[in-house]
């Protein structure tokens, strides 16, 4: 049986049970198979007091060790200055996981190999990692990692630089491998693994049971996802205007609330839009299986897994055809892409929809296109290789200092 060390900050905790949510599954997906074990480093910022940083929860819930299932999850701190500290990030949490790691192995833990997430900084910090302890380390690039970050000099080296020295890559999509590719990586060395969704969790369910809870009357839109910009809750909102018998709600938490409830009000839509905050994937469900469409007006995407979430249960969606989600949004049973990402766009999207609306039992089953067996099957074919091929290494030694006080 495989040992596995996922290293990511993308994974739920405490103050933030959404966060990463679809690196979790895959990971439970992958040890409910039997073949592999896992634990999970986790780091959360340790924020300096006088700064603000409004959309890291409150961190103070976040307990060092927690569990998960099958899961051990710990929660090193590391030090994250906002908007100035963002090439000191692979540092700093190098150091924080390092100190974790060294603690382990003294105890007796072995691994046969580091799964990391999200390119920069954390797959990044897990190379440095893996060299300083001699253990192989895979690294899945998941979206604004690779079509957003190395726009920047000093990430795109260090990312390059990681890419290099990984024993394994990893994307989420076609388009991002093409970004590696594009970036220098031979695209030999890069396995596209899709996310995968949860059909059980996320089914149709009775639909009229959850349009009664909500209050729904009229036809309802979803915009699901944290509350910033790329995300384009904005033009779901200004579509509104377009489109006086619908209404939209909107899931998600995150710094443009107060602007996107300012729209609202100057478009006066505002009695048509509904903020529910952020939902745990249960109480999320229940949404998607009430509204009509969901609409997801990104300007960057690498899988997004709410796409398939809404159509697990039933529920077309109205999506930019941006970096994978045209991978996703295969079919006219899932729903229509959109070229123009603004109101405009979205508004021609929904009645394009709603002209030629798939039936719901059709949108299930394309979903079920998308369940995790495949993913999980690839994941432990690409981590044997890895691990077969590569033999301990002789020399590597543990940092000496890793046993110093949490940041």
């Amino acid at each position: 049986m495989l040992s596995i060390l996922t290293a990511t900050t993308l994974f739920p905790n405490a103050a933030k049970p959404a966060h990463g949510a679809f690196v979790a599954t895959r990971l439970e997906q992958l040890v409910a198979s039997g073949e592999a074990s896992a634990e999970v480093l986790a780091p959360v910022p340790w924020l300096p007091p006088l700064l603000r940083y409004p959309g890291a929860g409150r961190l103070d819930l976040v307990p060092q060790v927690e569990r998960r299932g099958l899961l051990t999850v710990r929660h090193p701190r590391y030090l994250v200055i906002p908007k100035v500290g963002m090439n000191l990030a692979p540092a700093a949490l190098f150091r924080a996981m390092r100190r974790v790691l060294a603690r382990l192995t003294a105890e007796g833990r072995r691994f046969d190999l580091i799964d990391a997430h999200y390119f920069y900084p954390d797959g990044v910090a897990a190379v440095r990692l893996g060299r300083a302890f001699a253990i192989p380390v895979v690294v899945t690039a998941r979206g604004t990692d690779l079509n957003l970050i190395p726009q920047f000099a000093a990430p795109r080296s260090m990312i390059l630089e990681a890419a290099a020295s990984a024993d394994g890559l990893v994307t989420v999509c076609q388009a991002l491998k093409d970004r590696l590719v594009e970036l220098g990586v031979g695209a030999d060395r890069v396995t596209v693994l899709r996310n995968g969704v949860d059909l059980n969790l996320f089914s149709p369910g009775e639909r009229e049971a959850e349009r009664r809870a909500l209050g729904l009357t009229r036809r309802t839109l979803g915009s699901v996802g944290g509350l910033i910009e790329r995300k384009g809750h904005h033009h779901a909102i200004g579509a509104l205007a377009h489109l006086p018998d619908t209404d939209l709600i909107i899931v998600g938490e995150g710094p443009e609330r107060r602007r996107l409830e300012r729209l609202a009000a100057s478009l006066k839509v505002a009695e048509r839009v509904r903020f529910l905050g952020e939902l745990d994937q249960m109480r999320l469900a229940k949404v998607y299986r009430a509204i009509d469409a969901l609409v997801l007006a990104s300007s960057r995407e690498g899988w997004a897994n709410v796409l398939l979430e809404s159509m697990a249960c039933g529920t077309p969606v109205v999506a930019s055809a941006v970096w994978g989600t045209p991978e996703v949004v295969a079919d006219p049973a899932a729903g229509v892409l959109i070229h123009g990402i603004d109101a405009t766009g979205v508004a021609e999207g929904v009645r394009r929809l709603f002209a030629n609306l798939p039936a719901r039992s059709a949108t299930r089953r394309y979903a079920e296109r998308f369940d995790w067996a495949a993913t999980t099957r690839g994941q432990l074919e690409l981590f044997r290789t890895i691990v077969a091929r590569r033999q301990p290494q002789s020399g590597a030694t543990e940092p000496a200092r890793a046993a110093g006080p949490h940041l």
